[in-house]
């Protein structure tokens, strides 16, 4: 049996958190971590590194356009796959999102029942594109 995957969700509501890690632990194939914004998160990739990073777009301070951005400068996380949730799902705003790097687009609100299959499915897909597990150790 392989290992679960390892997830970081960063988002600055702490409800969103709590339900996300909710959702996730019922499936029994990931592991949640949770981050409370982009400077936290980042302090935390200079330590632990995920599989897999689920990540608000609107934040305060450091939204999760500019969070990607600052997650790629950091040595051996510039390849984690992220995974934006946002309430802005228009076509053109998801286009802009995956130009950015994301590798899918939850929306927010999100459906608790289907949130780890839709994860699942966008990092299977990125497996598949790139022929390795991201974090695979």
């Amino acid at each position: 049996m392989s290992r679960p995957l390892r997830i970081l969700c960063i988002d600055d509501e702490e409800d969103i958190l709590e339900v996300v890690q909710m959702c996730l632990s019922f499936d029994g194939g990931f592991s949640i971590s949770t981050c409370k914004g982009g400077t936290e998160a980042l302090d935390f990739l200079e330590q632990v590194r995920p599989d897999l990073i689920l990540l608000d777009v609107m934040m305060p301070r450091m939204d999760g356009p500019a969070t990607l951005a600052a997650i790629r400068t950091i040595e051996g996380a510039r390849d984690i796959p992220v995974i934006f949730m946002t309430a802005r799902v228009q076509g053109s705003e998801v286009e802009h999102y995956l130009r950015l790097g994301a590798i899918g687009v939850v929306p927010k609100p999100f459906d608790p029942v289907t949130l780890a299959s839709e994860i699942r499915k966008a990092f299977d897909a990125q497996v598949q594109r790139t022929g390795a597990r991201p974090g695979a150790t």
